[in-house]
């Protein structure tokens, strides 16, 4: 397990607008995608599917939205990569960000920020690069980006170039290539007398230690190893194409061989510097463990350190990713996992919403997932409970008991009734045994043997007796 030390996350750069006004911004940016967005998930578009690449279709949308098919199949291509819809099979839905998008200023840069880190799959490389290379100045743009930020203000075009070659120089240099077998010959693309690396040759590209944009997938992520800038595609061009690139998903501005962040591109590297910052901050050490690990990790924490664990957990890893793995931990037999993956779920907040919805309609999860639906709404967590049908309310008891009983002591068990909806044991009991948790022997078990009364423990062990054998 390692240990990492606390760093202080760095502050936003001097000057950085308001939220509100960032959000205005960044809306300009996706005006387009949003429209095209809003076209396809009313049901204009039942056929699309991605890329985009049907020319009826195409048209069609060009001609209801008085845009030309060019800027429709870029405006999809955003609408997709900053999650303003989904596509299933050749269904057309409103992403989360496309429902919120007039009314929540943090979903709007939440998506202009997935758009700014896919800036190389908005603007594709040029159809002659050589893969590899372009995986390479994709790795080494996250550096360029930080000079131009530290910089506060206009970056020559010859600066970042040579920025750029050092970085790639570095990675070539990390990447530590084997000397070929003497008349083995190279794969082509690589560079001549050196093997293939082993995170090359399986698409893995290695990551630094900055702001990461994307690293493209498909071609622009599977080829070879330590390339050569081909004679046709220079680093000098890669890096045009970069900039090019993160120009048009408004990042920065060119002007006379010139680059600058833009308001919005400034605020996004500081987002990633302190996503890595984040990270960093992780006293007890679960950033790289799977998440059941990382729970069970935090069970031995009060609440405030295991709140700093799971934002840790999740800044080192995709959103979507990190949701599903906390909701497959719930789905498990642990009823302490599960409730502490949903705490998890309260930190990853708006994100997690569609997912957590879907949850409610599964038995195990609903109770918690109603709790947590409650809370994101706006309602007070004292009140929450009401969401709760007394049967839920009743599982959702079991549940709980099931984690004190596995990993608690027989105290806080009987400290636990006081948390039923039920006013005595004999309601409790009922009310227990009708509601099916496959839990609920142990459980009574359990609170039998540490009540002090012996009649009511002796009708609690009739009660697990009873579940037990299927009687009445």
């Amino acid at each position: 397990m390692t240990t990492r030390r606390t760093r202080p996350a760095p502050r936003p750069p001097e000057g950085t607008p308001a939220p509100a006004e960032l959000a205005r911004q960044a809306r300009a940016v996706l005006a387009d995608a949003v429209r095209i967005a809003r076209w396809a998930a009313a049901g204009h578009a039942p056929a699309l599917t991605a890329p985009l690449t049907d020319r009826a279709s195409l048209e069609r949308a060009a001609a209801a939205l008085e845009l030309t098919p060019l800027q429709v199949r870029a405006g999809w291509d955003r609408a997709r990569l900053a999650g303003l819809v989904e596509v299933h099979g050749d269904t057309v839905r409103p992403g989360w960000r496309l429902r919120a998008w007039d009314r929540d200023d943090m979903a709007v840069l939440r998506g202009w920020v997935a758009l700014f880190d896919a800036w190389s799959l908005a603007h594709p490389a040029p159809g002659d690069a050589a893969p590899a290379a372009v995986a390479e100045a994709v790795e080494a743009v996250p550096q360029v980006l930080s000079l131009l930020q530290l910089s506060a203000g206009p970056v020559a075009m010859p600066a970042l170039l040579d920025l750029l070659q050092q970085r790639v120089a570095e990675l070539r240099e990390e990447r530590c290539e084997v000397p070929l077998p003497p008349g083995e010959a190279a794969p082509c693309g690589t560079t001549p007398g050196h093997a293939v690396p082993a995170d090359a040759a399986s698409g893995n590209v290695p990551s630094g230690n900055v702001p990461s944009g994307n690293v493209p997938s498909g071609d622009a992520a599977s080829g070879g190893a330590a390339p050569i800038a081909t004679p046709s595609l220079t680093l000098s061009s890669l890096l045009d194409w970069a900039m090019e690139g993160l120009c048009a998903v408004g990042a920065l501005t060119l002007d006379q061989g010139q680059a600058t962040l833009t308001p919005l591109g400034n605020w996004a590297v500081w987002v990633k510097l302190e996503q890595i910052c984040v990270a960093a901050q992780s006293p007890a050490g679960n950033i790289e463990q799977s998440a059941e690990d990382m729970l069970r990790g935090c069970a031995r924490l009060t609440p405030g350190p295991a709140r700093d664990e799971y934002r840790a957990w999740l800044a080192a890893r995709p959103v979507s990713s990190a949701v599903a793995e906390l909701l497959a931990v719930a789905r498990g037999e642990d009823a302490l996992l599960r409730g502490l993956a949903f705490e998890a779920l309260r930190v990853v907040g708006a994100p997690a919403e569609p997912d957590v919805r879907a949850a409610a309609d599964e038995p195990s999860l609903r109770p918690y997932a109603l709790l947590w639906l409650a809370e994101y709404e706006g309602v007070d967590p004292e009140d929450a409970a009401d969401v709760l049908t007394r049967e839920e309310a009743t599982w959702l008891w079991v549940d709980t008991a099931a984690a004190v009983t596995d990993h608690g002591e027989p105290q806080l068990l009987l400290r636990h009734l006081d948390s039923a909806v039920q006013n005595t044991v004999p309601a409790l009991l009922e009310e227990v045994r009708a509601g099916g948790h496959p839990r609920t022997v142990q459980v009574l078990v359990a609170l039998a043997a540490a009540h002090p009364d012996p009649a009511l423990a002796k009708a609690v062990r009739r009660a697990a007796f009873q579940v037990h054998t299927g009687g009445a």
